[in-house]
């Protein structure tokens, strides 16, 4: 068992390492061929931060383990904003001042209530992981063109220009992008083989080592993001972030079971998790848009969101 966690904490090390490397790499590329910093941000930062759970919910699916895809997608939506907003607002209260971060909330909650139809009868077919995947570029679409008519004034167009690597030479790039696809899917197959042999020792189930363990091991490329983002006062950034990986999270990492595992699903995702997932997120927007008209994330908001992981964590477990 000591081998098995051994290799579990490697293999999400260098998932979490070649993601950020892939961003990285991708981000260069995209910048030296001319896409602007506020299309990089909202499509390609957005998607590498869901690169590490969408690759570790595709290697599930195809180990036929599809409960660990689907946990993967549902918990990493809990921990990104119970646990990894709650831990920033804890740090440092969130101001939304970006109408590009507001908009994108609703978008959220449309694609949250979708994933839960979709699971409500147990049952995740291949048709859907279609639709879901569609859904996703066209959602990267919608992206596209939202940050193409953003306002010059939105304060997340001047944060996400900081966060862009400039005069990266295009060798550079593209030997980060290599780097990044090979070593992210061979990452994932040993963090998630070991994640099963380590559910199956505790008596846990894979459903269960999906929306937690795994979950949370995916969740730390959001989690250093969003605190890197408050310290130099990138507020909207570090809830962009949250809110795009989100949206790709239920769409693009929900899809990989479907397309590649479709089938039957364990009941507590329709009875239990999808609605702790529905919760958090409308807690999350309550938050944002204070009924006081502050629009910010307080402190003691953020005390709240991590009482309510640990909380459903406790509940998972006992």
């Amino acid at each position: 068992m000591i081998t098995e966690v051994a290799i579990f904490i490697a293999g999400l090390a260098v998932l979490s390492w070649s993601a950020d490397r892939f961003v990285f790499g991708a981000s260069a590329l995209a910048k030296n061929i001319g896409v602007s910093s506020m299309v990089i941000g909202l499509t390609i930062v957005a998607m590498g931060s869901s690169a590490p759970e969408i690759v570790v919910s595709a290697t599930a699916s195809l180990a036929n383990n599809p409960d660990t895809a689907v946990g993967n997608a549902i918990g990493s939506n809990i921990t990104n904003v119970a646990l990894v907003l709650g831990l920033t607002a804890l740090l440092k209260p969130l101001i939304v001042s970006s109408t590009t971060v507001r908009r994108e909330m609703p978008v959220l909650l449309a694609v949250t209530l979708l994933a839960m139809y979709f699971l409500s009868d147990n049952y995740l077919s291949f048709n859907e992981g279609v639709i879901l995947i569609i859904l996703f570029f066209v959602s990267i679409g919608g992206l596209t063109l939202i940050s193409m008519n953003v306002e010059k004034d939105d304060p997340l167009q001047a944060e996400t220009e900081d966060e862009i690597p400039i005069g990266v030479p295009a060798s550079k790039a593209i030997f980060w992008v290599i780097i990044g696809l090979i070593l992210l899917p061979v990452s994932a197959h040993f963090m998630v083989g070991s994640a099963v042999e380590i559910a199956r020792f505790f008596g846990m189930s894979e459903l269960v080592i999906g929306l937690t363990i795994i979950a949370l091991g995916t969740s730390l490329p959001e989690l250093a993001a969003s605190i890197a983002g408050v310290l130099k006062g990138e507020d909207d950034l570090a809830l962009g972030n949250i809110i795009g990986s989100n949206i790709f999270n239920l769409l693009a990492v929900l899809a990989m079971p479907g397309l590649f595992a479709p089938g039957f699903i364990d009941e507590n995702v329709a009875s239990r998790d999808v609605y702790a997932m529905l919760f958090i997120t409308s807690l999350m927007i309550a938050f944002s848009f204070n009924l006081r008209g502050t629009r910010r994330i307080n402190r003691w908001e953020g005390v709240a969101l991590i009482l309510c992981y640990f909380a459903y964590c406790a509940f998972l477990f006992y």
